[in-house]
């Protein structure tokens, strides 16, 4: 009789097993992306910082997967931004510069495609919205773009701000007070709470370390004398370093909201930055100090390697390996493609995507394809061209002839190797041409130039 009772229960279990979902089983995983701006290479301690201390953004490398090889799409804000969330180059989705109009109507975004397929939206930080384009008088906001909720910038000139007297909840501006990223965790946090039963798509894109060299008190205190200072009332290059402290505090509060609510397990967690550090005046030249982009020559606005390689981490619990460095070549424009891959979905052949589906590279189970990557920047008299084919990246600064490097023996782009690869050369100086003769009619469309000004900011500032 007991053995019958007990045969009935094991059943009654059985079957609300079947019943009832599985939390985080059945369902696609959740997506968390964090962009931060003009953080370099060698900003942070898993790639090599000793002077400040990012503990939690180290420890979340070794909880995935580390790519010493991830490069953005462009070298500054906007056309960074607009190729992440589009998948396409800058040349084919119109933004090419920090002065070009706005992102296209027509553009699909991977908040767009994520809703197609159930998933909560938002954004939490900054929306850099271009200028409107011809025959329209407004910029395109984040909420028309495929996000359900927004609290942030959508102009880059105010993202400067780090104690911002007002903020965009939603379409409203309205007034804040706080530190700028300390506000966007807090809304992250809010909307992962409120979303956790569900699929959700949130990026972060925080505001450090670029615009206004400032920080919460408390994290300039604690670093306060270690760094030389040419003004002690301003110690610009320990605000920087407290900058970065206080960014890994804020991506800190994120991961253990995950664990808190037991999400980490089916939530991707990306972090990256949209192009290297910048050496430019509004940073009061703190990165300068810090040699930011360590050990790469270069900076934003340039397509030198401290200008392209970004740091990039990739978590997955259970599916991108932990306490990996991969030398694999990814592209910010992969991240559209994979992560649809993640859910079981592809982009629309109708989008045209440039990125490719890196998700068996992502997860270890296959090296990045070979394949050849393109670069244009030519905005402010900067005038640069850059393919990568494997180690090798051929780059032409204004009118002189291309040079070559080997970017993995040769980091730091010493020796310029043209003479001994002039095949490569040339085959990569050709792909370069066909490939720019795709640009679209969006991309062409060029705003008239400004009036040059006596003093104040200009667009070499964004």
């Amino acid at each position: 009789m007991m053995q019958r009772i007990w045969v009935v229960v094991l059943l009654s279990v059985l079957s609300l097993a079947l019943v009832l979902p599985a939390r985080g089983a059945d369902r696609p995983p959740n997506i968390v992306l964090i962009l931060c701006d003009d953080l370099g290479w060698g900003d942070v301690g898993f790639n090599g910082r000793k002077t400040w201390d990012t503990p939690n953004l180290d420890a979340f490398a070794k909880s995935g997967t580390k790519f010493n090889r991830f490069y953005t799409a462009a070298v500054v804000c906007a056309p960074s931004r607009a190729a992440l969330m589009t998948g396409r180059y800058s040349i084919h989705n119109g933004v090419v510069g920090n002065g070009s109009y706005d992102l296209p109507a027509s553009e699909v975004t991977i908040a767009a495609a994520l809703k197609q397929h159930g998933y909560a939206t938002g954004l939490f930080g900054k929306w850099h919205a271009g200028a409107p384009r011809p025959g329209t008088d407004h910029f395109t906001h984040p909420m028309d773009r495929g996000f359900d909720e927004f609290f942030g910038f959508t102009s880059a000139v105010a993202a400067w701000q780090k104690f911002p007297k007002k903020l965009w909840n939603g379409r409203e501006e309205k007034p804040s007070q706080g530190y700028a990223d300390t506000l966007f965790t807090d809304h992250t946090i809010d909307f992962i709470n409120r979303h956790k039963d569900e699929p959700f798509f949130v990026y972060v894109p925080y505001i450090t370390s670029h615009g206004v060299v400032q920080a919460p008190e408390e994290d300039i205190k604690k670093l306060e004398g270690k760094f030389k200072e040419a003004d002690t009332q301003h110690p610009v290059n320990t605000i920087y370093a407290a900058e970065v402290e206080r960014l890994d505090k804020e991506v800190a509060r994120v991961l253990k909201t995950l664990d808190d609510l037991k999400l980490a397990d089916n939530t991707i967690v990306i972090f990256t930055s949209d192009h290297g550090a910048t050496f430019e005046k509004l940073s009061e030249y703190a990165p300068i100090y810090h040699d930011s982009n360590y050990p790469f020559r270069g900076q934003k606005r340039t397509l030198w390697e401290g200008g392209m390689r970004v740091p990039g981490v990739i978590r997955w619990p259970g599916h991108v390996p932990s306490g990996v460095e991969s030398s694999d070549l990814i592209h910010m424009c992969d991240l559209f493609p994979t992560l649809l891959a993640a859910i079981g979905a592809q982009p629309d052949p109708a989008w045209h995507v440039d990125g490719r589906n890196m998700l068996d590279v992502i997860t270890g189970k296959e090296k990045a394809p070979d394949r050849t990557l393109y670069w244009e920047w030519d905005e402010g008299g900067a005038k640069y061209l850059a393919a990568m084919r494997g180690n090798l990246k051929m780059i032409i600064s204004g009118d002189n002839k291309p040079e070559m490097y080997d970017v993995v023996a040769d980091p730091a782009e010493r020796i310029d190797r043209s003479e001994q690869y002039a095949k490569q050369v040339k085959e990569m100086k050709a792909g370069l041409e066909e490939w720019l003769s795709t640009e679209s009619d969006a991309a062409k469309q060029k705003k008239p130039p400004k009036k040059a000004k006596k003093s104040g900011p200009d667009q070499n500032d964004l």
